[in-house]
């Protein structure tokens, strides 16, 4: 990749240091992590976001504790405290709870705590990065198809929210097959919605495309439908946060919308998501995920970078307006042309899904 940098690292003295993802795109700033709660309000916060990064944050939390824990001498119930906080930090993305099953089960098979901790954790970051790649391989060929189909005019891509680098490790998962992509010369151009509230496509996948080179295109929410009816989108490219057994994808608040336009224009509307994110306990998307419901005010307050160069949060409606902030919705999957997995792609279906992953039957 054209970045050297990660989402998430360790230092020598084994604190952990991730992107302050609040600040871009104005400004770059390290957060250290030293306790389990540094990386619980890391992830409340939304100082680190993205179901795969905020998954590897909390595998770091149960290292961070396990280490508090020996160093200070805390009874064993310090731990599970830790880890309740840790379950408790965010409601919808499935992999913060795959993430710390994971290192529950490493540390009941260990005799050193404190090094299995460490390991598991540095291992799910690594296997992290490797599924995001895969992602990228197998969804490479529908851009180049389509780039085929156009005679070398760009490809039109149009995201949602950020499921790119800063939303996991390396490469993101959406994100992945477009750098592949650009990488073999193939011309792309990214539609990139805003995503309100906290605009996470303008602050960070405009923030990563330009780091990468990608051309792309900022444009507001509810643009997407007007942009495939003049045939201005060729595939649109989408993350989860969770996604069920029948194929029923949990995204950012507006990606069903985004389902609708496309369905409705005969657009390929695909899902990127590694194997984690699948919940195969859940069957039924619309009545089964839970919801996250922010606070109000970040659908009031706006924060950006004035011309005086100060960051700071702007009010945008009456002052005693009620907000309501729900931060996901649901897709269908009779909305979801596929599913790009580490493994390949699938169907958006029960059937699709254990065609690949026969291990979750």
């Amino acid at each position: 990749m054209s970045t050297n940098f990660r989402t998430i690292w360790t230092t020598p003295e084994r604190d952990i240091e991730v992107i302050d993802q609040r600040q871009l795109p104005h400004e770059f700033v390290v957060v250290k992590l030293k306790t389990y709660k540094d990386a619980d309000l890391a992830i409340r916060s939304m100082t680190v976001r993205g179901a795969p990064l905020i998954g590897a944050t909390a595998a770091y939390g149960v290292f961070l504790a396990v280490r508090e824990l020996i160093e200070k001498g805390h009874e064993g119930a310090f731990l599970d405290e830790a880890f309740s906080t840790l379950r408790a930090s965010r409601p919808t993305a499935v992999n913060l709870f795959w993430a710390l099953d994971r290192m529950q089960a490493a540390l009941d098979e260990a005799d050193d705590f404190l090094e299995a901790a460490w390991n598991e954790a540095n291992l799910i970051v690594e296997q992290d990065i490797e599924t995001c790649r895969l992602i990228g391989v197998h969804g490479l060929p529908l851009i180049e198809a389509i780039a085929a189909q156009k005679n070398g005019a760009p490809v039109n891509i149009l995201t949602h929210c950020n499921a790119g680098m800063l939303g996991c490790i390396e490469w993101g998962t959406i994100t992945s097959p477009i750098y592949q992509a650009v990488q073999k010369g193939i011309e792309v151009h990214v539609w990139v919605d805003e995503t309100r509230p906290r605009n996470q496509g303008a602050n960070l996948t405009a923030y990563e495309l330009t780091k990468h080179g990608v051309k792309h295109t900022l444009v507001v929410d509810n643009t997407g439908g007007h942009l495939m009816q003049h045939g201005m989108v060729d595939l649109v490219i989408v993350g989860t946060d969770r996604t069920t057994r029948q194929g029923d994808v949990a995204n950012k608040i507006g990606t069903y919308l985004k389902a609708l336009a496309a369905k409705d224009n005969n657009i390929p509307f695909y899902v990127a998501l590694p194997s984690t994110t699948l919940d195969m306990e859940i069957n039924d998307g619309l009545r089964e995920i839970p919801i996250e419901e922010r606070d109000e005010n970040e659908v009031k307050y706006v924060i950006g970078k004035s011309k005086a160069g100060k960051i700071e949060p702007v009010l945008i409606c009456p002052e005693t307006t009620p907000a309501a902030n729900y931060g996901f919705d649901v897709t269908p999957a009779r909305l979801v042309s596929g599913l790009i997995t580490e493994r390949g792609i699938c169907e958006a279906s029960e059937k699709g899904i254990l065609s690949l992953f026969p291990e979750f039957k």
